[in-house]
């Protein structure tokens, strides 16, 4: 049985790698580091195009586990048909939520705050005073409510905030209240003043932020999406912006990357990061943490963590 395994870091960079495993370093690069074929563990290079992270798949006839370093699979999931069944893909909860939950917050007070435009005064040398919105006494919503919406409830605690609704796919109770399934989302969205995106992108939930859902925001409500860019048509969300209804910090476009002069670059009341909720220095120390294990529990015949489906199998 093949021990070759495909990692995007260099293997001395990585503590605590179990021996016995046969090492490529392949980051995405034109040349493969061996034969795809042998592969058994494929970890996907991070921040790569789609094309890239499936590019070996349909040759990877012996791969058991694809490891992405992204909570996301939306891009290694068109190439997975290719592969047989019993491949277990594992996504890497545990590594991005504090990054994407600082973000999420930044996002939500700068556009509240006003952040952008005293930028564009102090560029201009002008001295922009007054009343600003904040997050205190507001009601948030929060639409994905996994690992990474639990961390952004948890940095949202110390803020003051009047009330936290929280959704997911289905419904269900934790420590902090319930959670509501999406079909409750009607009913919730006129009564957020913040609405917080952080749900993965599936069949489901792809267009999911259309007009009518939009149309159910309150005025003056801000959209804050930091899940993937299709969940939000952006026809619908330029319309509510260039209107001035609704205001949006958004760290995922569709298209992505926003190509130049693209309208949503100057939309009223929207502010725009690019993609960089987990891209930070707290991804690499995780990251490394959460190979070392994976291949240490594969090596020894351990359950993997993270295992969001595997091949063959109804999801």
């Amino acid at each position: 049985m093949t021990s070759d395994v495909w990692i995007p870091f260099p293997a001395e960079e990585v503590d605590g790698l179990p021996a016995g495993l046969d090492l490529r370093f392949w980051d995405g690069g034109q040349d493969f580091p061996a034969d795809p074929a042998d592969c058994a563990f494929y970890v996907v290079p991070y921040m790569k195009s789609m094309e890239i992270a499936i590019r070996p798949l349909s040759a990877m006839t012996s791969v058991r586990v694809v490891q992405t370093l992204s909570a996301g699979i939306d891009h290694v999931t068109p190439g997975l048909g290719s592969l047989p069944a019993g491949v277990r893909l594992c996504n890497a909860k545990g590594v991005h939520e504090a990054s994407t939950a600082e973000l999420t917050l930044a996002l939500i007070l700068a556009s509240l705050r006003g952040i952008p435009g005293f930028v564009r005064g102090q560029e201009r040398e002008e001295w922009r005073s007054g009343f600003y919105p904040a997050l205190a006494d507001k009601s948030v919503l929060i639409v994905g409510y996994g690992s990474i919406g639990a961390a952004i409830e948890d940095r949202l605690a110390p803020f003051e905030c009047a009330r936290v609704a929280r959704v997911a796919r289905s419904a269900r109770t934790t420590e902090r209240g319930p959670v509501h399934a999406f079909t409750e989302l009607p009913a919730l969205l006129p009564d957020a003043d913040v609405v917080i995106l952080s749900t993965p992108l599936t069949g489901t939930t792809k267009g999911l932020v259309g007009a009518e859902f939009l149309a159910r925001m309150k005025d003056g409500a801000l959209l804050v999406n930091v899940a993937r860019g299709p969940v939000v048509d952006t026809k619908a969300l330029l319309a509510e912006a260039e209107s001035g209804r609704i205001t949006a910090a958004l760290d995922v476009t569709d298209p992505e990357p926003l190509p130049a002069g693209h309208p949503l670059w100057h939309a009223p009341g929207v502010l725009i990061s690019p993609h960089v909720g987990g891209s930070t220095s707290a991804f690499l120390p995780r990251a490394r943490r959460l190979l070392a294990e994976q291949l240490t529990r594969f090596a020894t015949g351990r359950d993997l963590l993270n295992t969001v489906l595997v091949t063959g199998r109804p999801s």
